[in-house]
Protein backbone atom coordinates (compact mmCIF):
# COMPACT_ATOMS: atom_id res chain seq x y z
CA UNK A 1 0.00 0.00 0.00
CA UNK A 2 1.60 3.67 -0.76
CA UNK A 3 1.14 6.21 1.22
CA UNK A 4 0.44 10.07 0.17
CA UNK A 5 2.50 12.91 1.64
CA UNK A 6 1.20 15.77 3.10
CA UNK A 7 3.30 18.46 2.82
CA UNK A 8 2.91 21.82 5.58
CA UNK A 9 6.13 23.48 4.61
CA UNK A 10 4.71 26.65 5.49
CA UNK A 11 4.92 25.18 9.37
CA UNK A 12 8.50 24.28 9.56
CA UNK A 13 9.92 28.27 9.63
CA UNK A 14 7.89 28.40 12.57
CA UNK A 15 8.81 24.69 14.79
CA UNK A 16 12.29 24.91 13.91
CA UNK A 17 12.19 28.36 15.73
CA UNK A 18 10.12 27.49 19.14
CA UNK A 19 12.28 25.78 21.77
CA UNK A 20 10.46 22.54 22.91
CA UNK A 21 7.52 23.00 24.61
CA UNK A 22 8.20 20.47 27.55
CA UNK A 23 11.49 22.16 28.30
CA UNK A 24 11.17 25.50 30.24
CA UNK A 25 14.02 27.74 29.41
CA UNK A 26 16.57 29.59 31.20
CA UNK A 27 15.95 29.35 34.91
CA UNK A 28 12.95 28.33 34.96
CA UNK A 29 11.15 30.60 32.39
CA UNK A 30 8.42 29.17 30.10
CA UNK A 31 8.11 29.85 26.39
CA UNK A 32 5.81 32.04 26.80
CA UNK A 33 7.99 34.37 29.10
CA UNK A 34 11.05 33.96 26.57
CA UNK A 35 8.33 35.43 23.93
CA UNK A 36 6.95 38.18 26.01
CA UNK A 37 10.83 39.04 26.66
CA UNK A 38 12.15 38.90 22.73
CA UNK A 39 12.46 42.09 20.72
CA UNK A 40 10.26 40.03 17.97
CA UNK A 41 6.67 42.11 17.25
CA UNK A 42 3.31 40.69 17.89
CA UNK A 43 3.18 39.94 14.31
CA UNK A 44 5.99 37.63 14.69
CA UNK A 45 4.91 35.88 17.82
CA UNK A 46 1.51 35.26 16.63
CA UNK A 47 0.36 37.66 19.62
CA UNK A 48 -3.34 38.48 19.22
CA UNK A 49 -4.40 41.12 22.22
CA UNK A 50 -2.42 42.53 24.84
CA UNK A 51 -4.10 43.55 27.89
CA UNK A 52 -2.76 45.06 30.98
CA UNK A 53 -2.25 41.95 33.09
CA UNK A 54 -2.85 39.04 30.06
CA UNK A 55 -2.55 38.78 26.71
CA UNK A 56 -3.98 36.05 23.54
CA UNK A 57 -1.49 34.23 21.83
CA UNK A 58 -1.96 31.84 18.50
CA UNK A 59 -1.38 28.14 19.60
CA UNK A 60 2.14 27.24 18.12
CA UNK A 61 0.50 23.64 17.55
CA UNK A 62 -2.96 23.85 17.25
CA UNK A 63 -5.73 21.82 17.34
CA UNK A 64 -7.66 23.93 14.53
CA UNK A 65 -7.38 27.43 13.32
CA UNK A 66 -7.79 30.05 15.29
CA UNK A 67 -7.01 28.06 18.74
CA UNK A 68 -5.94 30.56 21.32
CA UNK A 69 -4.06 30.62 24.41
CA UNK A 70 -4.94 33.22 27.40
CA UNK A 71 -2.32 33.98 29.40
CA UNK A 72 -1.07 36.23 32.39
CA UNK A 73 2.19 37.98 31.35
CA UNK A 74 3.10 36.88 34.95
CA UNK A 75 4.32 33.20 35.05
CA UNK A 76 1.80 31.60 37.19
CA UNK A 77 1.47 27.81 36.88
CA UNK A 78 -1.97 27.52 38.88
CA UNK A 79 -5.22 29.19 39.21
CA UNK A 80 -5.36 29.88 42.50
CA UNK A 81 -2.25 31.97 42.54
CA UNK A 82 -3.52 34.65 40.41
CA UNK A 83 -4.20 38.02 41.72
CA UNK A 84 -7.59 38.98 41.71
CA UNK A 85 -7.32 41.70 38.71
CA UNK A 86 -5.35 39.29 36.56
CA UNK A 87 -8.40 36.46 37.39
CA UNK A 88 -10.83 39.02 36.05
CA UNK A 89 -8.83 40.03 33.02
CA UNK A 90 -7.96 36.52 32.10
CA UNK A 91 -11.69 35.79 32.15
CA UNK A 92 -12.62 38.92 30.27
CA UNK A 93 -10.23 38.06 27.88
CA UNK A 94 -11.27 34.93 27.56
CA UNK A 95 -14.79 35.69 26.64
CA UNK A 96 -13.14 38.21 23.90
CA UNK A 97 -11.31 35.66 22.37
CA UNK A 98 -14.78 33.41 22.39
CA UNK A 99 -16.19 36.55 20.87
CA UNK A 100 -13.23 36.45 18.22
CA UNK A 101 -13.18 33.23 17.65
CA UNK A 102 -17.23 32.83 16.48
CA UNK A 103 -16.71 35.95 14.33
CA UNK A 104 -13.32 34.88 12.11
CA UNK A 105 -14.23 31.19 12.10
CA UNK A 106 -17.88 30.77 12.51
CA UNK A 107 -17.46 27.89 14.28
CA UNK A 108 -20.06 25.19 15.62
CA UNK A 109 -18.98 25.57 19.42
CA UNK A 110 -15.92 26.00 21.04
CA UNK A 111 -13.99 24.33 23.64
CA UNK A 112 -12.35 26.44 26.86
CA UNK A 113 -10.16 24.43 28.94
CA UNK A 114 -7.17 25.16 31.37
CA UNK A 115 -4.70 21.47 31.84
CA UNK A 116 -3.58 22.55 35.22
CA UNK A 117 -0.27 20.83 35.81
CA UNK A 118 1.63 18.17 34.18
CA UNK A 119 -0.37 15.22 35.33
CA UNK A 120 -3.39 17.26 33.80
CA UNK A 121 -1.75 17.49 30.53
CA UNK A 122 -0.16 20.48 30.80
CA UNK A 123 2.55 20.95 28.01
CA UNK A 124 4.04 24.29 29.81
CA UNK A 125 2.57 23.65 33.24
CA UNK A 126 4.92 27.04 34.81
CA UNK A 127 2.77 28.66 33.15
CA UNK A 128 -0.83 28.39 32.87
CA UNK A 129 -2.93 28.79 30.01
CA UNK A 130 -6.46 28.67 28.82
CA UNK A 131 -7.17 26.64 25.95
CA UNK A 132 -9.94 28.80 23.35
CA UNK A 133 -10.59 26.09 20.62
CA UNK A 134 -13.09 26.81 17.63
CA UNK A 135 -14.87 23.16 17.03
CA UNK A 136 -16.90 21.68 14.09
CA UNK A 137 -19.72 18.46 14.14
CA UNK A 138 -16.82 15.85 12.49
CA UNK A 139 -13.52 18.19 13.00
CA UNK A 140 -11.45 15.23 14.28
CA UNK A 141 -11.04 14.37 11.17
CA UNK A 142 -9.03 10.57 10.34
CA UNK A 143 -5.88 12.83 9.98
CA UNK A 144 -5.79 12.65 13.39
CA UNK A 145 -7.38 8.90 13.84
CA UNK A 146 -4.91 7.06 11.39
CA UNK A 147 -1.94 9.50 11.06
CA UNK A 148 -1.06 11.54 13.76
CA UNK A 149 -1.65 14.36 11.87
CA UNK A 150 -3.84 17.49 12.18
CA UNK A 151 -4.65 19.49 8.72
CA UNK A 152 -5.25 23.29 9.18
CA UNK A 153 -6.69 24.75 6.08
CA UNK A 154 -6.18 28.27 7.36
CA UNK A 155 -2.03 29.79 8.27
CA UNK A 156 -0.92 30.83 11.91
CA UNK A 157 -0.54 34.41 9.82
CA UNK A 158 -3.38 34.65 8.47
CA UNK A 159 -5.21 33.58 11.78
CA UNK A 160 -3.61 35.76 13.78
CA UNK A 161 -4.74 38.62 10.85
CA UNK A 162 -8.95 37.23 11.19
CA UNK A 163 -8.51 37.38 14.92
CA UNK A 164 -7.26 40.64 15.77
CA UNK A 165 -9.97 42.09 13.23
CA UNK A 166 -12.49 40.09 14.54
CA UNK A 167 -11.53 40.93 18.36
CA UNK A 168 -14.40 43.09 20.09
CA UNK A 169 -14.14 46.87 20.79
CA UNK A 170 -16.54 48.74 23.92
CA UNK A 171 -19.15 49.16 20.51
CA UNK A 172 -19.24 45.54 19.51
CA UNK A 173 -18.81 43.13 22.95
CA UNK A 174 -17.10 42.77 26.19
CA UNK A 175 -13.93 44.80 26.61
CA UNK A 176 -11.20 44.16 29.23
CA UNK A 177 -11.52 47.44 31.16
CA UNK A 178 -7.98 49.36 31.08
CA UNK A 179 -8.49 49.91 35.04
Amino acid sequence: MAFEQLWNGWRSHYVQGVPRASEPLRDGQSVFTAILESDETDEETHIVHRGTRCFAILNAFPYASGHLLVLPYRQVGDLCDLTAEETKELWAIVTDATIAVRSAFSPEGVNIGINMGRAAGGSIAEHLHVHVVPRWVGDSNFMTSIANTRTLPVALDETAQRLRRAWPTDETGPKVSES
